[in-house]
């Protein structure tokens, strides 16, 4: 018998976060839009203030702390990555495209060989 994992629902209120984070973003962007008339700064701030208040809110839900955990974990993972040397960047970009070059190539010398045998060999019609 195997273990798996069992995700469990949440409560209603972590989804009553989500949701009313979801509607003071959207708040913020609908006033970006709204306060048109005002100056910039003010239009700024009500989209930067709703966008914030919504990340606060959503971050106290248990989805909101998954979600930042698993942030974490990615920027973890990514430190990890061993990244390619200059030398090896400049190889792998020549050889990708030597290989688009004689592939154009190819695909040129099929297309005329076919324009060849189809319009000249069966149709009959010469150019």
């Amino acid at each position: 018998m195997s273990n798996h994992p069992v995700q469990t629902v949440g409560a209603s209120g972590d989804k009553v976060k989500i949701v009313l984070a979801v509607l003071v973003a959207i708040a913020g962007v609908v006033g970006f839009y709204f306060l048109s008339d005002k100056a910039t700064i003010v239009r700024i701030a009500a989209l930067v203030g709703g966008l914030l208040i919504a990340i606060a809110i959503a971050w106290t839900s248990a989805s909101g702390r998954d979600f930042v955990n698993f942030a974490k974990e990615a920027v973890r993972e990514t430190k990890k990555v061993v990244w390619p040397t200059r030398k090896e960047t400049l190889q792998m970009t020549a050889i990708v495209f030597g290989f688009v070059l004689v592939m154009a190539l190819f695909l040129f010398g099929t297309d005329k060989l076919l324009e060849v045998v189809l319009y000249d060999l069966i149709l009959g019609w010469k150019r």
